[in-house]
């Protein structure tokens, strides 16, 4: 097993753009990680009983789950805004049964986080930010009765406006899956200080890297780990000195050659000494 210190390191599956488990398990093997973050959207496909099946029978450990809506579209960050997680009317109801089918896929597996961006929350107090209060706790509620927790992904607002808003639900069964690369890619921050701000609710982290835009209200540009703007040695120093005790997961969305950069990304995180 691959580590970083005391971190063990992970891969997000979806970032290996391999379809099938067989080829995503010989990929993970060449790279010598047995730990993953794992995306629930086949389950929801064609034959999705089976792809379960199979993930059963592989000797990882899956560090959480993660779930998404084929409606997002994240095209602009204004296309992102208006479709992304759980803020749309029309699609709520519908959603709301996935996220209740995802839990409990996610109970069955014996995994203890399912993940997964919420949304824009908008501002503290305005109706934007109560309705998704409203349907974030009644999604906690559901995740509490099977003993899961819902971790939100950070970059679509500030980290302290995350912590408001984390702070009003008060929730035990709500953390935070940590992004770095998303809050430059949104351009919401700097994400080493943002540890320290969300240190209490931080149950996951990816490894990710991003050079914020030069253009407001265009997307920043995710690039290899160590190649953008989160800083390797400050970002996992800042992980250390919050005590942070959980999986670092590989994530690279972009580019030709994401399992090289996955690998490039397992070397220099076993290589690092805090």
């Amino acid at each position: 097993m691959k580590r970083c210190c005391n971190w063990p390191i992970a891969a997000c599956t979806w970032s290996l753009a391999l379809t099938d488990v067989a080829e995503i398990a010989n990929a993970l093997e060449r790279l010598g990680i047995n730990h993953v973050h794992l995306s629930l959207s086949p389950v929801f496909e064609r034959n999705g009983s089976d792809y379960l099946k199979v993930i059963e029978e592989q000797d990882w450990t899956i560090t959480s789950t993660m779930i998404s809506f084929s409606e997002e579209d994240y095209s602009t960050p204004e296309t992102i805004k208006k479709t992304g997680g759980i803020v749309p009317d029309r699609n709520w109801d519908r959603n709301f049964k996935k996220l209740c089918d995802a839990i409990t896929v996610t109970s069955g597996l014996g995994v203890p986080y399912l993940s997964m961006h919420i949304g824009f929350i908008g501002k503290p107090g305005s109706p934007i930010w109560k309705k998704m209060s409203q349907r974030t706790l009644r999604l906690a509620d559901e995740v509490g009765r099977q003993k899961v927790q819902l971790l939100l992904e950070t970059g679509q607002e500030s980290a302290e406006e995350l912590r408001q808003f984390l702070e009003e639900l008060n929730h035990r069964f709500v953390g935070v899956n940590f992004d770095p690369a998303n809050m430059i890619l949104y351009d919401k921050g700097d994400p080493v200080p943002a540890l320290q701000i969300l240190k209490q609710w931080i149950k996951h982290v990816h490894i990710k890297d991003a050079i914020r835009t030069e253009k407001p209200g265009t997307w920043g540009q995710e690039v290899a780990w160590g190649k953008g703007q989160v800083g390797v040695r400050r970002f996992l120093q800042a992980l250390k000195e919050i005590r942070y005790n959980g999986a670092l997961a590989i994530e690279r969305e972009s580019g030709n050659q994401r399992i090289a950069d996955i690998q490039s990304a397992v070397h220099i995180l076993s290589e690092h000494k805090v």
